[in-house]
């Protein structure tokens, strides 16, 4: 909770500080690190009550983002501005400057927030992810500086397919896990900007178990970036969306949970329904799921699931839906 006084303060969160031996050392870089983590800032948004993901993401979200250009421009992950009423930036030295959720792109997951007032901040510049190899030494950094940022390596690229209708074909996997990632930046050995910090994951069982984070390349940005700025969104055509949340179990899919008044619940799937097929294509994945309920067209295309619940299979007809029209526009300051 922030504090309305001062929105640089939670009210409720306590200091923390990356443990120095995981801290980045400025001796071991070529460019002036001190320098390129203050581009890093915390970000503050707080959402309406009654906003569409108030219920999922919460009303009060807490995260970082990365200025890519002088006039105040900062990239981080979308979710944590989506229905923003108010959004704050936090300088490494303490300032607060109120931003403004320009955009979220669904397909990405990347947000924009434009500072309103100056920033006086170095903008990092967008790195080359697609030259990103396996085992490559990277910073990932959120707001607050050198205390806040973890020395790590890329481990993995590859597929990611999240159970909120979301897929990359190619996902940064980086260890040791950053335990504040949202929106944090993924920065490469030249103090480039390679990717936005998207969530934890766990790999392995109880005995051994790795953390790592998964970053959204800055490749997907480049294509965007200009329909963003003037969009607030990719101009491609919305996908059809089904309000469905969806889990792989035991080697198949099962319904989770719908989103209130979406698709899915309107078409009465039930949590715990087992997913079979989109139309006549059968799926077994969530990548598969979503690749086949996407190729229906875009958003308002119907679309057929075939679901086995309790022992009897069914078959039920969605309207796909465009997820941003269940959003509230951002709010012009």
């Amino acid at each position: 909770m922030l504090d309305p006084e001062d929105p640089t303060t939670p009210m409720d969160e306590a200091d923390w500080e990356i443990p120095q031996n995981l801290q980045p050392d400025p001796d071991e870089y070529s460019f002036d690190l001190e320098g390129t983590l203050r581009a890093v800032v915390g970000l503050r948004a707080n959402v309406p009550s009654d906003a569409f993901t108030a219920g999922t993401l919460g009303t009060e979200r807490v995260g970082s983002g990365a200025v890519i250009r002088e006039d105040g421009l900062v990239l981080t992950i979308g979710y944590l501005i989506t229905e923003a009423e108010s959004v704050w930036l936090i300088t490494a030295d303490g300032r607060a400057v109120q931003g403004h959720a320009l955009g979220y792109d669904q397909t990405t997951g990347f947000g924009l927030v434009q500072a309103l007032g100056r920033l006086n901040l170095p903008a990092l510049e967008l790195g080359n992810s697609d030259a990103v190899t396996l085992g490559a030494p990277a910073i990932v950094a959120a707001g607050g500086g050198r205390e806040h940022a973890v020395e790590a390596k890329v481990v993995g690229k590859q597929e990611f397919a999240g159970y909120w209708e979301y897929l990359l074909d190619e996902a940064f996997f980086t260890t040791p896990a950053h335990p504040f990632w949202s929106g944090a930046a993924l920065i490469g050995k030249d103090g480039k900007l390679l990717g936005t910090g998207s969530l934890i994951l766990q790999q392995g069982d109880g005995k051994r178990r790795m953390d790592m984070n998964m970053i959204v390349p800055i490749g997907l940005l480049r294509p965007i970036l200009d329909d963003m700025l003037t969009l607030g969104h990719s101009q491609a055509p919305p996908r059809p969306w089904l309000g469905l949340y969806a889990m792989e179990n035991d080697g198949g899919l099962v319904v989770g949970g719908t989103a209130t008044k979406g698709p899915a619940e309107r078409a009465g799937l039930r949590q715990g329904d087992r997913i079979l097929g989109v139309g006549d294509t059968e799926v077994s994945d969530l990548a598969s799921l979503w690749r086949k309920v996407w190729s229906s067209g875009t958003a308002g295309a119907p679309v057929v699931l075939r679901v086995n619940r309790d022992g009897s299979t069914l078959t039920v007809r969605l309207t796909s839906a465009d997820r941003t029209a269940f959003l509230r526009r951002p709010r012009l300051h």
